[in-house]
């Protein structure tokens, strides 16, 4: 094995040690807030906080990323996360904790994600052989995934048993083991580019001046944010509501179908993480796509019952390691090492950038617009009826139909047009070389 990818392996088991860690911080917060408020809205809120930042400092942090050696940067985004950790940890013990505070700390853990998350991206990329690639990226939706189905167990248990100190403590130490693994892993040629510092404030011009020249790569990015505006609509906003509107408030039902979706993340990662599959990153994405679409967002929207919704959970999680993989495949493959981090910056802010008006949009549309219109007595919600039943939380089932007509749809049409520029003389994208 290579010994820059038993580093790497290292690395992953310490990252994904510390994002269990947050994600259950993440969650006792959701847990605690909820019980302060008893609002939806409040939830959103803190998603909302962490995101915008995140976006709107991202464009300008690639270059900041690709001046600066990468590990310093990762090192100081962990160190300032694990401060806000262990104010909300005085804040909580003392029992001054506020929602705001949240808000504020979800703030600065989104502005300091904006300079981790491409210098990790980088830094992956300098670690592991090209070869080795995809198989990283199967590793980290494994580990992503199977995070998101412990997490939220393990959480309740322990909020249930000691409350929010009890896991912010754990999450410290899970950051410290982290932290450490970090400090002592060497990244390899982890140097500045060599360019003028104003490059630093002209990174977001450069990502945009590289992408005009590379459209197929900027389809491809215009594509997923497309796409995640339309999952925040629905599997990351309204999923649950819908599940336990049409069940009967069954949370039995509501607790399967999310570790069914969280079991095809895993499955679908461990596929990827073992390489046997076709290496066409553009294929790999596109039909990952519109099979999460057909068979996921329009089965969910189908469904009247706990074994279709798991079935559509499972076929809407199981694709999304391989979207990601022809992803970073085709950045990897493409894009200079030097200018990396302000191009991996540009895409996060594109991609992300339709993330919170898709969860605010969400719960409004479901709340305000389709399940008032599915009371209503007129020949299209006869018609409707008849495709996803009626009662309660139908109009959440008609905005999953929509999703998944509108996700498998655009998929095609972007794929097709990736397809025409990628053939010989129509712009094909470049293969990288570095010097």
């Amino acid at each position: 094995m290579n010994k820059n990818f038993r580093k790497y392996i290292i690395f992953w088991l310490s990252q994904a040690l510390s994002q269990m860690g947050s994600q259950m911080t993440g969650f006792a917060l959701i847990l605690w807030a909820y019980e302060q408020s008893h609002a939806a809205m409040t939830v959103s809120l803190m998603s909302f906080f962490n995101y915008v930042p995140y976006i709107l400092v991202s464009i300008v942090a690639g270059a900041f990323v690709d001046n600066h050696r990468k590990k310093p940067v990762m090192l100081a985004s962990d160190a300032f996360a694990a401060v806000c950790s262990v104010a909300v940890l005085l804040l909580s013990s003392f029992h001054i904790l506020q929602m705001y505070h949240i808000y504020i700390v979800n703030f600065v853990i989104g502005l300091m994600n904006a300079f981790q998350g491409p210098a990790s991206s980088v830094a992956v990329g300098k670690m592991v052989p090209k070869e080795k690639l995809a198989q990283v990226s199967g590793m980290n939706s494994f580990s992503g995934n199977l995070i998101m189905v412990l997490a939220p167990v393990c959480a309740a248990a322990l909020y249930a048993a000691g409350g929010l100190p009890v896991i912010l403590c754990i999450d410290l130490c899970s950051f410290a083991i982290a932290f450490i693994v970090l400090v002592c892993i060497r990244i390899p040629q982890d140097e500045p580019a060599k360019t003028d510092k104003k490059a630093i404030f002209a990174g977001c011009a450069e990502g945009f001046d590289y992408l005009k020249h590379n459209q197929a790569i900027l389809i491809v990015i215009l594509t997923m944010a497309l796409l995640n505006f339309l999952s925040r609509l629905t599997y990351e906003n309204i999923l649950n509501p819908m599940i336990l509107a049409r069940s009967g408030n069954d949370s039995v039902a509501l607790g399967v179908v999310n570790a069914i979706m969280g079991i095809g993340g895993i499955v679908g990662g461990l596929i990827v993480a073992t390489g046997k599959f076709g290496k066409n990153s553009v294929d790999m994405i596109y039909f990952s796509a519109m099979l999460s679409f057909l068979l996921g967002d329009l089965m969910m929207g189908l469904g009247q019952n706990v074994i279709i919704w798991s079935f559509a959970g499972l076929m809407a999680s199981l694709p999304i390691p391989f979207i990601n993989a022809g992803q970073n495949l085709m950045f990897y493959d493409t894009v200079p090492t030097d200018i990396q981090g302000r191009i991996f910056a540009v895409r996060n802010a594109i991609q992300f950038c339709t993330i919170p008006l898709g969860i605010l949009l969400g719960g409004a549309l479901a709340d305000y617009v389709l399940e008032p219109f599915m009371m209503t007595d007129n020949r299209v919600t006869a018609f409707l009826h008849l495709l996803v039943g009626e009662g309660a939380g139908a109009g959440m089932a008609v905005m999953f139909l929509g999703t998944g007509i509108l996700g498998s749809l655009f998929s095609f049409i972007f794929y097709k047009r990736v397809k025409t520029m990628l053939k010989p003389g129509n712009g094909e994208i470049p293969i990288r070389q570095d010097e």
